[in-house]
C-alpha cells in the first residue's frame, strides 16, 4: 500500500467521510511535482551547454580570424610604417567584429539567467517550501540536541571533513575521543588511494585485519590482489614474469574462489594480442573500482561495528519519503482542528511506508493488546516462553498471580524479563 493510500485511509477513520480530501493537493503527485522541476532544470543545462560550444565555436573563430590579420599585418608594414589605408579599414572593420562579438555573447548569457530564475519559480511552485508545519518542537529537547549534534559530528568523519566536524564539536559543546576520529582518518586515506587507483594503502590493511575479515566470510583482500593482477596483465608481455610470480598471492583464496583463479590464468594466453582483443576484455571493466571502493567500506564499517550508511543521511533520506505525506495530513489536521490527533513526540499520526531498505530491526507487536512495544512499554518473556507487552502484563496481573492467557501457566509477575529485539 502506498504512502497516499494510507494517509487516505487513516483519514477516512479519524473523519469519518471523504471530505479532507479537498485539501489535499489533487493536481499533482509528489512525483509528478519533481518531474517538473526537473524538466525545467533540464532545460537550463542544454541552454549551458548549447551556449558553452557556441562560445567556444565563436571565440575560436574570432581567434583564427585576428591572428591571421595579424600576420597579414606583419607582413605588409613594418613595425615603424604606418599602416596602409587599406588596412586601416580592415583593422576598424576587426574591432567592430570583435565588440559586436562580445555583445552578442554577453547578451546570449542574460537570456540564461531568465531560465535559471524559472527554476526557481518551479521549485516555489510545485514544492512545498513551509516544512516546518510537521515538526514538534517537543522532540528538540537538550538531550535529542546532544545526539543530534554527534550524529553530524560522526557523519562529518565519515566523509573525511575533519576540520568541519572538530568545529561543529567545539560549538556545540561536545567532548569527542580522538580515538573515535583516528579510524575515520584512515578509512578515508585508503578510499582517496583506491579513487586513484592505488591499491597498496587497502591491502596492507587488508593484510593487517586479515583474520577479522576471515571470520566475516569477506572476499576484500581477494579481489585487491585480483584487481593488481589485472592492472600487470594491461602492461601486456612486458609483465609477463611479474604476473606469474604475482599469482602465487591467489594461493589461500583458492578454495573459496577457484573458478575466478582460473579465468585470470586463461588470460595469460592472450598478453601478446592484449586483454582488451580477448575474450577477456571484461577484466577490464572500469565499475570494478567503484565495487572494490563499496567492498572496502562495508568491510571496514562492520569491523568498526558501524552501518555502511551513515545514520545521518539514512534519517535524511527516510525523511524525505515520509515528508510529502506528513504535510497533507498537518494540512488536515489544522483546517479539521482536531486537537490531540497528533501530540505524541515518539509517534507519528500515520504509518509512513519507507521500503525494506530502512527496516533494520523486527518490531514487536503485543498480541494481546495489539499495540507495538515501546522503550517505556517493552516486550516482556513469561517462564512458559510466550512474549507480552510489559503493559498487557500490569493489566493481566490477580493479586500476586499471573495466567499466561496462551498456555495457560499460573506464575509470579516478577519472574518475567525484559527481552531485546
Amino acid at each position: 500500500m502506498g504512502k497516499k493510500a494510507i494517509a487516505d485511509l487513516v483519514l477516512y477513520h479519524v473523519f469519518g467521510d471523504d471530505k479532507y480530501r479537498r485539501v489535499i493537493s489533487p493536481c499533482l503527485s509528489p512525483m509528478d511535482q519533481c518531474v517538473n522541476v526537473e524538466r525545467e532544470l533540464e532545460k537550463v543545462l542544454q541552454k549551458f551547454s548549447s551556449y558553452g560550444q557556441h562560445c567556444d565555436r565563436t571565440l575560436e573563430e574570432l581567434v583564427d580570424y585576428t591572428s591571421g590579420l595579424k600576420q597579414e599585418i606583419l607582413q605588409t608594414s613594418g613595425e615603424e610604417q604606418e599602416l596602409p589605408g587599406t588596412l586601416s579599414l580592415v583593422l576598424s572593420q576587426c574591432c567592430k567584429r570583435v565588440k559586436d562579438t562580445v555583445q552578442k555573447l554577453a547578451s546570449h548569457h542574460k537570456d540564461i539567467h531568465s531560465s535559471v530564475s524559472r527554476v526557481g519559480k518551479a521549485i516555489d511552485k510545485n514544492l512545498d517550501s513551509d516544512l516546518g508545519s510537521v515538526g514538534m518542537e517537543a522532540c528538540w529537547q537538550t538531550e535529542s540536541q546532544r545526539v543530534l549534534s554527534e550524529v553530524m559530528v560522526e557523519h562529518f568523519f565519515r566523509q573525511g571533513v575533519l576540520d568541519v566536524a572538530e568545529e561543529l564539536c567545539q560549538e556545540a559543546g561536545l567532548c569527542i575521543d580522538p580515538s573515535q576520529k583516528e579510524p575515520f582518518v584512515e578509512l578515508n586515506r585508503i578510499l582517496e588511494a583506491l579513487k586513484l587507483r592505488d591499491l597498496r594503502p587497502a591491502l596492507e590493511w587488508a593484510v593487517e585485519n586479515k583474520e577479522m575479515l576471515m571470520a566475516q566470510n569477506s572476499s576484500l583482500e581477494f579481489k585487491l590482489h585480483r584487481l593488481n593482477f589485472i592492472r600487470l596483465l594491461m602492461g601486456g608481455t612486458a609483465n609477463q614474469r611479474e604476473a606469474l610470480q604475482y599469482a602465487k598471492n591467489f594461493q589461500p583464496f583458492a578454495l573459496n574462489h577457484q573458478k575466478d583463479i582460473q579465468v585470470l590464468m586463461g588470460s595469460l594466453v592472450y598478453l601478446r594480442q592484449g586483454i582488451e582483443n580477448s575474450p577477456y576484455v571484461h577484466l577490464l571493466d572500469s565499475n570494478q573500482w567503484s565495487d572494490i571502493c563499496d567492498i572496502f567500506t562495508r568491510d571496514a564499517c562492520s569491523l568498526l561495528g558501524l552501518s555502511v550508511d551513515s545514520p545521518l543521511s539514512v534519517s535524511f533520506s527516510a525523511g524525505c519519503v515520509a515528508l510529502p505525506a506528513l504535510i497533507n495530513i498537518k494540512a488536515v489536521i489544522e483546517q479539521r482542528q482536531c486537537i490531540g490527533v497528533w501530540n505524541q513526540k515518539d509517534e507519528l499520526p500515520i504509518e509512513v511506508d519507507l521500503g525494506k531498505r530502512c527496516w533494520y530491526h523486527s518490531v514487536f507487536a503485543c498480541p494481546i493488546l495489539r499495540q507495538q512495544t515501546t522503550d517505556s512499554n517493552p516486550p516482556m518473556k513469561l517462564v512458559c516462553g510466550h512474549i507480552i507487552s510489559k503493559d498487557a502484563l500490569n493489566k493481566m496481573i490477580n493479586g500476586s498471580k499471573l495466567k499466561c492467557p496462551y498456555c495457560p501457566m499460573e506464575q509470579v509477575p516478577a519472574d518475567a524479563k525484559q527481552i531485546y529485539f
